[in-house]
């Protein structure tokens, strides 16, 4: 039956956990598309656009708004490259680096919720299977 279905029942899962986590963000004024990009920014400290836009799969009119009310916020500085004039780079700013250290301890939280049943050992494997599928290397591991 449909229901039955890894595809079916790894959808229904993931709606579940975005709401948990939009939840847990919006106690921070945080959006999931907000603390998606300061958290891409924390780990690399400063991205292209382009780069961005690869990594998140959105329109680039979606990702503007984003980055727009970030820098609205004080979040996030965008520049142009001075290496390439025609190509924008975002860094995270001070008071982002601290938002996203707080959404982090939030998602956590929320995390310690959703996955209260499985111990450590089968959320590295749930980990890693994600990451397989994300990647679509059957033979990838997580680092």
């Amino acid at each position: 039956m449909i229901t039955d279905r890894v595809s079916f029942a790894l959808a229904r899962l993931g709606r579940i956990a975005e709401t948990e986590l939009r939840h847990a963000l919006a106690d921070m004024g945080l959006k999931f598309s907000h603390a998606h990009v300061l958290g891409l920014l924390a780990d690399r400290e400063r991205l292209s656009q382009q780069a961005l836009l690869e990594e998140l799969k959105v329109d680039p009119s979606v990702l503007v708004t984003v980055l727009n009310a970030l820098e609205d916020n004080g979040l996030v500085a965008r520049r142009r490259d001075p290496a390439d004039r025609r190509r924008h780079v975002v860094e995270i700013s001070d008071r982002g680096t601290d938002l996203v250290t707080r959404a982090d301890r939030a998602v956590r939280a929320a995390e310690e919720q959703l996955f209260a049943g499985l111990d450590e050992q089968e959320l590295t494997e749930l980990r890693r299977l994600l990451h397989r599928i994300k990647t679509g290397n059957a033979n990838a591991c997580e680092e």
